[in-house]
């Protein structure tokens, strides 16, 4: 299985589960989405399998850096054109395990999907 993780190299969340991927011996290529981009094709697949509102961290400080009518109302078409406009906003990290998505790390999720344990 070919696993690619996307975010951003310098994000907290990042390290711990690069590090944890690391540790359990788990390879993985990993797509920086500020430097290499992120392609519509690739976020509107996301989106069918796990929803934008999985995908959109509005937490974060992008998110919240946003007008309030760029914030309001949502859709779809709306989330997505936001995230590829500033895929920071994107819940970190992304691992594309091909025919499904982890969003975010959580240790017992990984060791479940990655490891069978």
């Amino acid at each position: 299985m070919t696993i690619t993780m996307y975010g951003i190299p310098n994000c907290d969340t990042i390290k711990k589960a690069r590090v944890w991927l690391e540790g359990h011996k788990v390879g993985y290529a990993f797509h920086d989405y500020r430097a290499q981009g992120l392609d519509a094709k690739r976020l509107d697949g996301w989106v069918e399998k796990v929803g934008w509102e999985i995908l959109l961290n509005k937490a974060s400080t992008t998110f919240r850096a946003l007008a309030d009518d760029e914030k309001k109302d949502l859709t779809p078409k709306k989330a997505k054109a936001l995230m590829l406009q500033h895929p920071t906003m994107i819940k970190r990290p992304v691992l594309d395990l091909g025919e499904r998505l982890l969003v975010g790390f959580k240790p017992d999720i990984y060791a479940q999907e990655l490891t069978g344990r």
